[in-house]
């Protein structure tokens, strides 16, 4: 679920960068009183992610917009669907138009990325889950796109959970002096997880007591070896290079979790237009 008050707070900091002291262009040609419907289509095959975000945008400018979904967030649909119908003050529509297609597109994009992953991993009992890696501010909209694709959420930030990596391993002398140091740390009901890059570290982070294990840039066949080592002393989780081309691979060495940048730095927009119908006059 969006929580709504922080859903607006996100939709009126971008507003106020796209609209600012009021859009000229659709002042200067949306009379007052014009009433219009958008049709919202997309142009290609993907999954859906961000309708109620889009609504949220017409209904921020002018809360009289009626919006009607015609398919939900975490559905596929194929090039050509129509996805939303939003009817009401033409002034209202124009302006939303890119705010909202913008929100649409980019997760719905993320949404597809993450869905082509999971479902080359079915035949695995592996979790696909992004990182933090997200565009700045919108964290918890990417995060949620990763859900509707059929992922799942890696930490939200550095507050939730203990992530040791390279460089906190380098700075505290070692794998193990790392999550020593991080075990005595934090409470007890916290998970305690370090990056790795080779068997050595493996099995100092075994050693340490680490409850997460992730294999960092590791080939296949390292991987089954780590996984064959941790047997079931820690969560065993992949990184590093992942892709549709070797996501299948990493999944069949038995790793439980897969963690994904990809999915929110680099996923591509799915295209998805808003057409305009025909004015009704007031």
């Amino acid at each position: 679920m969006l929580d709504q008050a922080q859903l607006e707070q996100i939709i009126d900091r971008c507003l106020a960068e796209d609209v600012g002291t009021g859009d000229v262009t659709t002042a200067a040609v949306a009379e007052a009183g014009l009433v219009s419907c958008g049709y919202i289509w997309t142009k290609e095959p993907g999954v859906i992610a961000g309708l109620p975000v889009a609504a949220a945008v017409f209904r921020r400018l002018d809360p009289v917009v009626d919006w009607q979904t015609r398919v939900a967030d975490g559905d596929e649909v194929a090039a050509g669907t129509l996805l939303a119908v939003v009817e009401g003050p033409a002034g209202a529509i124009l302006t939303g138009e890119r705010l909202a297609l913008n929100f649409l597109q980019r997760l719905s994009g993320i949404a597809t990325v993450t869905a082509r992953l999971v479902q080359a991993t079915l035949p695995h009992q592996v979790r696909v889950v992004d990182t933090r890696k997200t565009t700045p501010g919108l964290r918890w909209l990417e995060k949620y796109a990763v859900r509707r694709g059929g992922g799942h959420n890696h930490r939200f930030g550095l507050y939730d959970a203990v992530l040791l990596k390279d460089n906190h391993i380098k700075l505290a002398g070692g794998v193990a002096r790392a999550v020593t140091l991080a075990k005595q740390a934090v409470p007890h009901t916290m998970k305690v997880e370090v990056e790795v890059e080779d068997l050595a570290g493996v099995k100092q982070a075994l050693d340490a007591g680490a409850d997460i294990i992730m294999l960092d840039n590791m080939d296949p066949e390292t991987m089954r070896q780590a996984v064959n080592l941790i047997g079931k002393q820690a969560i065993v989780e992949a990184s590093g290079g992942i892709s549709l081309g070797n996501i299948e691979a990493v999944a069949a060495t038995g790793v439980q979790v897969i963690s994904v940048g990809s999915l929110t730095h680099s996923a591509p927009a799915l295209d998805i237009s808003l057409d305009i119908g025909q004015p009704k006059k007031p």
